[in-house]
């Protein structure tokens, strides 16, 4: 791609981002949401593969649905109390409705189905933009929507971390493996976003550390599937050592960075009297620890088959950068010592 069309489309993710963060006006809003799609689009087609198109146009078709579903609702709530203001959502039926457009955008269960089949036919740059900043915008206003109904949210919320759980089990492709972990870490923030906002935005920021750190992981042995991983050792022993580090702290196993948020969150619900929601979202955890587990046995202790028609891949030098994987993945095993310095900071 042309490096100035790049670098425009780059800048219209910053715009549109920013603008949604900005705004307290629901068009302006939605205007952001808007700027931030058609930047993505050509970002996410610009391989001309057909599963590529194929990917991009569902996802055109997710995010016009969730757009035209946040317009209607905002229109719908202009009409009822008079007020274009994103806090002054007074009306429980609007509040519903931008809160389920807000979920589609980002792929919460039920209404996820659309992520892993457009981060399958993605190649992994481009799925690490939708996998973090694609989400911002939309968790700024559901920040600022607090639902009437608060059980829409829990149930949204725990109804992913099984989804994103049980989905992963069966997966053999590292992208689709990487959609259902987004969507049960979502549900994860998704819990205690009534009660704690700060928590959320915690576990987000988490969560963008650790998914940077295994996309660019991913990215620069050129493993796309399960079979692939088993060949890493060849090319890269050092990262072969650091990725099961990596995928153990997304499953939320102490003592890493990703154990941190769970523990809070836990400790957040049983704060609220909602023990029985923080068990059965603990046993979610499982599920998806067992899927990272899977990919860790497969990269250390496994085999490639040793015939004649597979050989074995070069270790060649990188070319690619890996002061930003090393920070990353520094950040993502390393951190949990500072939890007392996170608690005060994020849950006041």
């Amino acid at each position: 791609m042309n490096p100035y069309i790049l670098a425009t489309l780059l800048f219209g993710l910053g715009l549109g981002t920013t603008i949604t963060f900005a705004s307290s006006h629901w068009l302006f809003a939605w205007m952001g949401l808007e700027i931030n799609t058609l930047a993505i689009i050509p970002l996410m087609a610009q391989s001309h593969h057909p599963r590529t198109v194929e990917a991009t146009t569902k996802y055109f078709l997710a995010q016009a649905t969730a757009a035209a579903m946040l317009l209607f609702a905002s229109i719908s709530n202009a009409w009822l109390s008079g007020q274009w203001d994103i806090h002054q959502m007074s009306h429980p039926l609007p509040t519903t409705l931008i809160t389920l457009a807000l979920a589609l955008k980002i792929g919460l269960a039920p209404l996820h189905t659309w992520m892993p089949e457009v981060l399958q036919g993605l190649d992994l740059t481009t799925g690490l933009i939708l996998s973090t900043w694609q989400k911002l915008a939309p968790f700024c206003l559901l920040l600022q929507v607090q639902p009437a109904n608060a059980t829409l949210l829990l149930v949204l919320g725990i109804t992913s971390t099984l989804v994103g759980g049980w989905g992963g089990l069966n997966q053999t492709q590292l992208r689709k493996i990487l959609a259902y972990s987004s969507i049960a870490h979502l549900g994860w923030m998704i819990l205690v976003l009534q009660f704690s906002p700060s928590l959320t935005f915690l576990t987000l920021l988490v969560y963008f550390i650790m998914t940077f750190s295994l996309f660019i992981s991913f990215k620069i042995s050129n493993a796309t599937n399960i079979n692939t991983l088993a060949t890493s050792w060849a090319k890269a022993p050092a990262l072969t050592s650091i990725i099961p580090l990596i995928l153990l702290s997304l499953g939320g196993l102490p003592p890493l960075t990703g154990f941190l948020p769970k523990w809070l969150i836990l400790q957040e619900l049983t704060k609220q009297d909602l023990a029985p929601l923080a068990t059965v979202a603990a046993l979610s955890a499982l599920l998806s620890l067992f899927f990272y587990l899977r990919l860790s046995y497969t990269m250390t202790l496994t085999m490639t088959p040793n015939n004649l028609t597979a050989t074995l891949p070069w270790r060649l030098p990188s070319l690619q950068t890996t002061l930003p994987l090393a920070i990353a993945s520094s950040a993502t095993i390393c951190l949990l010592p500072l939890a007392p310095a996170t608690a005060a900071l994020f849950t006041w």
